[in-house]
């Protein structure tokens, strides 16, 4: 994500985004493949359909039109999702569709972001999981100032969602177009993301490019391989380090969120350390947690830790480091990867602030 912030940077940076020089539009950024993975086959989560994101691409454009973005920027893809969605809409605002080569692959949500961004938006609303927002932030931070300066409105559409949330597409069209046109520049909707840094010596040749990012959590899992697309076992997880540790999520931020919460807001993560529940020892605290939706495991935590922004964690192989539960980074024996917390990423917008805030300025009329 760019040049790291100090602390002294991280305490004095701006509390709101620049004010836009002009009305860039808003990008409606689908990943088609969200919500469909193998995960859900292990589980109770619904299968989020073509249809029904269909559905909620036409809501968010039916809102930022109405609330006057001057163009939605768009990108095709296989499923013809944001095609069917908007091509018979009678919008005012201009479209702007990009045909970027499709690689069925994170890179392809890379891409159209890049393309976003190139194009003048500042204003994306995203419909994916963890993984998909995870691809977002990792190019922004490759695009340095311009990707610094960019709002994210992230709709949940995948499968263990934490970073995400669960809006009325709507509301969140008519937000992101007040976001486009500057009006909530003095909101106090906004708020930087937190980030997971990992920085290292990959472990050979054939390794996922470092440094990375992620959102949620970084997970060390034992006895495992990358790339595989199974629930973690929890008899293979050693340790977490967690942006948010949620009582109220799903996946790996409720083991830590139900010895020792930490909110989204806060300024610190937390790191975890668990244990085969079979070999859980007195002291140790035993619980089941939902470690998908509806599937829910014992796991054992055997200490948990507070820490601070900037401070480098060192997470140890043998085993696959993954990042908001992809198993992208392998760990010899001995090799370890190095990840900190900053606030450095996007700039998201609490929708209920800003709706509220629009309301008492007098913003909602005709």
């Amino acid at each position: 994500m760019g040049d790291p912030l100090s602390v002294e940077e991280q305490m004095t940076v701006e509390s709101q985004p620049p004010r836009p020089e002009a009305d860039g539009g808003v990008g409606i950024l689908v990943n088609p493949m969200s919500g469909r993975d193998v995960r859900r086959l292990a589980a109770h989560a619904s299968n989020m359909t073509h249809e029904t994101k269909r559905d909620i691409v036409a809501r968010i454009a039916a809102g930022a039109d109405a609330f006057g973005a001057g163009v939605l920027h768009a990108a095709r893809e296989p499923f013809r999702i944001t095609a069917a969605a908007l091509e018979n809409m009678p919008l005012k605002a201009r479209l702007n569709i990009f045909d970027n080569k499709i690689t069925n692959t994170a890179l392809d949500t890379e891409n159209n972001v890049r393309a976003f961004v190139e194009a003048g938006c500042r204003v994306i609303v995203s419909l994916g999981g963890d993984g998909t927002n995870r691809a977002i932030v990792r190019l922004l931070g490759r695009l340095g100032e311009a990707g610094r300066d960019v709002r994210l409105i992230a709709l949940s559409t995948g499968t263990n969602n934490v970073f995400p949330t669960l809006a009325e597409p709507t509301i969140a069209g008519m937000v992101a177009a007040l976001a486009a046109r500057g009006d909530l520049a003095d909101s106090g909707a906004h708020r930087r993301a937190k980030v997971l840094h990992v920085t290292g010596q990959p472990a050979n040749e054939k390794a996922h490019e470092l440094p990375d990012v992620g959102l949620i959590d970084a997970v060390i899992l034992r006895r495992d391989h990358v790339g595989n697309l199974l629930p973690f076992d929890p008899k293979r997880i050693d340790q977490l380090l967690l942006t948010r540790a949620e009582p109220t999520a799903v996946g790996m931020s409720p083991i830590g969120g139900m010895v020792a919460p930490v909110y989204e807001a806060d300024d610190e993560a937390l790191l975890v350390d668990l244990v085969d529940p079979d070999d859980a020892r007195e002291g140790d605290r035993v619980f089941t947690a939902p470690l998908s939706p509806g599937l829910f495991r014992k796991v054992a935590v055997r200490s948990v830790t507070r820490i601070p922004f900037a401070v480098s964690v060192p997470m140890r192989g043998p085993g696959v480091l993954a990042l908001d539960g992809d198993r992208d980074h392998k760990l010899l024996e001995n090799h370890a990867l190095n990840v900190e917390v900053r606030r450095d990423g996007p700039w998201m917008i609490d929708l209920g602030v800003a709706m509220r805030w629009a309301v008492a300025q007098g913003m909602i009329r005709a």
